[in-house]
């Protein structure tokens, strides 16, 4: 199984101290934070992709190209062989997708490995290190091994079992990587090997994990924090397509097993619908996570209908675009502000901004992603240092509009954070995209 969130244990042993720059799930900053390093719970704390979510995103690429995964290496360079759901569903699926080589890498120290099957490299080699020691399993043919008929699972097993040139014993580089770690040399090399990965690598890590991948040319699937968009290793990289969301949508409630101490603390400490469900009887972690690839799907192909600027302002069903005279506009970024998707005017020629869940209909095709509210060449001005009230009405000294889209109000709003500059008031928007049609849209205003 794949690890998204809550891996003290893991950064530490990958080497990584705790003062990540990562944006923390509000179930790990909110929950793990408050509770599970009290309860010292936080030692297993995992989060582990269900075996049905790994379905249903990769069989929806299969329905756009049978053979996405066809004659290719596909590498699982974070997952517990046997016991990860990724290893599971491709050891399961191998003939079916028609792959070469299946390649899973499992880690020093994994709290889940052997649990289902033990293998003996898991206590083999240096004595110093945490056990079960990491394990790399390499598939290249799934067959009928105990005669029933049917290739599965359990002829995976027992093909391991009995062929031991499929198992390695990783040792990692000594003092500097733990045997397993992705950045180490022996998994670099089955990185180089691999044509696709496909996983859910430590959220800790995530900015060199998905580096490394870029540098080194390879398609992959991954989940990830949907936080992830504008950093400025992805951003960069949606821009120019070489990145985007998977099939399934942003707005699908990506629920994940976790320990029996994880769901303990979460039944103690958590809010329910916020940090967790219970899905028939079983509690299962939250995580604002998404599908991140550079395969090919046939929703990112899916035009967009739009209506145009006068029937958006008269007919939308959204308030605060029907009714009004126009579009409201940014202050800092020529540009208009267009806060639902489905808002998005089919004539307009110029820049439009819209929120981080465009990119669920992007299609490139129909649009051109131009920047982001870090992107300073789009910046039409700088504001000095401005006060910000926040909705407590607390004031302080920043430079945050310099940083957002802004947009110019009459009146400071009730009960959300405003900004005073030269007496003008200014409230910003959440996480901007800015974009343009890349075809003009029939009918369009000369």
């Amino acid at each position: 199984m794949a690890k998204t969130v809550l891996r003290n244990t893991t950064r530490k042993r990958l080497g990584r101290s705790g003062n990540s720059t990562e944006v923390p799930p509000k179930v790990e900053s909110k929950v793990m934070n408050r509770s599970l390093s009290a309860a010292k719970a936080a030692k297993q704390d995992e989060f582990y992709t269900q075996y049905v979510d790994i379905q249903k995103e990769v069989e929806a690429y299969l329905e756009y190209d049978a053979d996405t995964f066809r004659n290719k290496v596909l590498y699982c360079n974070c997952d517990d062989p046997f016991e990860s759901n990724f290893f599971k569903y491709f050891a399961a699926n191998f003939n079916k997708l028609g792959l070469e080589k299946l390649i899973t890498t499992s880690y020093d120290g994994s709290p889940i490995a052997g649990q289902m099957t033990l293998f003996p490299e898991y206590n083999e080699g240096n004595g110093n290190r945490q056990k079960p020691k990491a394990l790399a399993v390499i598939l290249d043919r799934v067959k009928d091994e105990d005669g029933n008929g049917a290739a599965n699972i359990t002829d995976v097993e027992k093909f391991l079992k009995r062929n031991k040139a499929a198992r390695i014993a990783l040792k990692g580089d000594p003092a500097k990587y733990p045997g397993g770690d992705f950045r180490s040399s022996e998994c670099v090399a089955f990185l180089k090997q691999a044509d696709i990965v496909v996983t859910n690598p430590p959220f800790s890590l995530l900015r060199e994990y998905v580096t490394q991948l870029v540098e080194h040319g390879k398609k992959f699937l991954i989940i990830a924090n949907k936080n992830a968009i504008t950093y400025q290793e992805f951003f960069p990289l949606i821009k120019r397509n070489g990145l985007w969301l998977g099939v399934t949508p942003m707005g699908t409630d990506l629920l994940f097993d976790v320990p029996p101490k994880v769901a303990k603390a979460m039944l103690e400490f958590g809010k329910e619908g916020s940090n967790y469900k219970i899905v028939e009887g079983k509690v299962l972690g939250r995580s604002a996570s998404v599908w991140f690839t550079n395969l090919d799907h046939g929703r990112r192909h899916k035009e967009l209908p739009l209506m145009t600027t006068a029937d958006n302002l008269k007919y939308s069903k959204h308030e605060g675009i029907k009714g009004r005279e126009a579009y409201v506009r940014f202050d800092n970024f020529d540009a208009i502000e267009v806060p639902y998707t489905d808002a998005i005017p089919s004539d307009h020629d110029g820049m439009i901004g819209v929120p981080i869940s465009f990119l669920d209909k992007y299609n490139p095709d129909q649009f051109k992603i131009v920047g982001y509210e870090y992107s300073s060449e789009l910046h039409t001005k700088e504001y000095p240092i401005q006060l910000q009230v926040d909705k407590n009405g607390k004031k302080s000294k920043v430079t945050k509009l310099n940083d957002a889209a802004a947009i110019k109000v009459a009146k400071p709003p009730s009960g959300k954070t405003y900004y005073i500059v030269d007496g003008e008031y200014f409230v910003a928007a959440y996480k901007r995209i800015f974009i343009r049609h890349r075809r003009p849209a029939e009918g369009k205003k000369k």
